[in-house]
């Protein structure tokens, strides 16, 4: 019985794996549309082995080396695979080597997060994650790429998302983790917690339209509280008084 509840995350792990690969097999047959929805799956996945590991408490050193791998896969190869189909083997050497940079900085990112990680859960993250770099490619190309902006706009977004995404993954921005809702987080974190709620019924209600805004707005948050802390004022350290 223990080892088949430890097993139970590490199956969505690998369902997460197996996403990221179909979405390159779509690709390489030129079903882009297919090929994004298989990383957004995979992005499920990837939040239910972490729901699962915390509820079945089985979170697991291997578990989270398994997620990092499947990560690379889904969310490093499979995006950047899908942007050079797309957009940049017109481009040779350098369409190869800007379409590489999602893959390349996710492998970095991933491995810097786990020589790090301390305990299992996290309030913060250095750099945007991962996944989030994908799903911001992806609903970008389903919902807007040369449907509402020009093919000259269009190309230049693809290029300033294909190099500022992965730099933000390896950037010293902090990032809030998105918190596991629940009534204590609730009280705890109100404004963080309605913010994400009233996000994903925002996404639901437009079909997905409004997930590219709300990425982008993500992606900002850590550059706009790095340098609002900046320029803040700092509150003064108050001396204890000893009696």
């Amino acid at each position: 019985m223990l080892v088949s509840r430890k097993f139970i995350p590490s199956l969505f792990t690998i369902l997460n794996a197996f996403a990221g690969f179909l979405s390159i097999v779509h690709t390489t047959n030129e079903n882009f549309e297919t090929a994004c929805w298989f990383i957004v799956y995979a992005g499920i996945f990837d939040v239910l082995d972490g729901i699962i590991a915390r509820l079945t408490k089985s979170t697991s050193d291997f578990g989270v080396e398994l997620d990092s791998l499947a990560d690379v896969i889904s969310f490093g190869v499979a995006p950047s695979f899908l942007l050079y189909t797309i957009h940049f083997k017109n481009f040779d050497a350098p369409g190869i080597v800007i379409a590489s940079l999602i893959l390349i900085f996710a492998a970095i990112r991933l491995a810097r997060f786990n020589i790090s990680l301390v305990g299992f859960d996290k309030e913060k993250f250095t750099g945007i994650p991962t996944p989030m770099t994908a799903l911001t490619i992806v609903s970008y190309l389903l919902y807007y790429h040369e449907r509402i902006f020009s093919h000259q706009a269009s190309n230049n977004i693809i290029l300033l998302l294909s190099i500022g995404l992965p730099l933000l993954m390896v950037s010293k921005f902090k990032y809030p983790a998105f918190p596991k809702i629940s009534i204590k987080i609730l009280k705890q974190k109100p404004i963080l917690s309605g913010l994400i709620i009233f996000s994903s019924i925002i996404i639901l209600i437009t079909k997905g339209i409004a997930a590219f805004p709300f990425f982008i707005g993500y992606s900002c948050w850590g550059i706009i509280t790095y340098f609002y802390n900046l320029i803040a004022p700092k509150k003064p350290k108050t001396k204890r008084k000893f009696r």
